[in-house]
């Protein structure tokens, strides 16, 4: 059996560098569970389609079951650990909270992390806009109701409001 080839790379990851050789066929959602230890990107259907494993790399989405590792070199990478700082909760992890837009929790941190860019590129977005952007993440448990009115309840905060804007 032939050794499997490795390669050095140099991420950054929720602002800290992290540099590691890795074999060449180590996924990213690999990598940042198993050797950096960001255990909130989950890893669902290890083909794309659910969304669980969705985390920011340079600022946008991407599935983190379909990358490699080393295609992730000298890249920026934002997990869901990544969005509280100092101990407070991110706007919208603070809205899913109150919105009860959980149940299990598992499909949250893939969830999260794409409305995190959604609501970046469109703040002003209603209902059917943020329907959409959720379609690529399935959830069995909430029914997605409340992830959108959590999403409508952090968009209204952004904007300075108390009520979020109807559809």
């Amino acid at each position: 059996m032939s050794e499997a080839q490795t390669a050095s790379i140099t991420v950054t990851v929720n602002g800290a560098p992290f540099g590691r050789s890795v074999e060449s066929r180590l996924l990213l959602s690999d990598f940042l569970r198993h050797d950096l230890g960001f255990t909130g990107t989950h890893v669902g259907c290890e083909h794309g389609v659910c969304g669980a494993c969705t985390v920011l790399l340079d600022g946008e989405p991407v599935r983190a079951c379909l990358m490699l590792a080393v295609q992730a070199d000298g890249h920026e990478i934002t997990t869901v650990e990544g969005l509280a700082k100092d101990g407070r909760l991110h706007p919208l992890q603070q809205a899913f909270h109150e919105a009860h837009a959980l149940q299990c929790g598992f499909c949250t941190p893939g969830v999260l992390m794409t409305v995190t860019a959604f609501l970046r590129d469109q703040p002003d977005a209603g209902e059917p806009e943020i329907r959409e952007s959720l379609s690529g993440n399935l959830c069995r448990c909430t029914g997605y109701q409340s992830m959108v009115d959590a999403v409508l309840l952090a968009a209204a905060r952004a904007r300075g409001s108390s009520a979020p804007a109807s559809a």
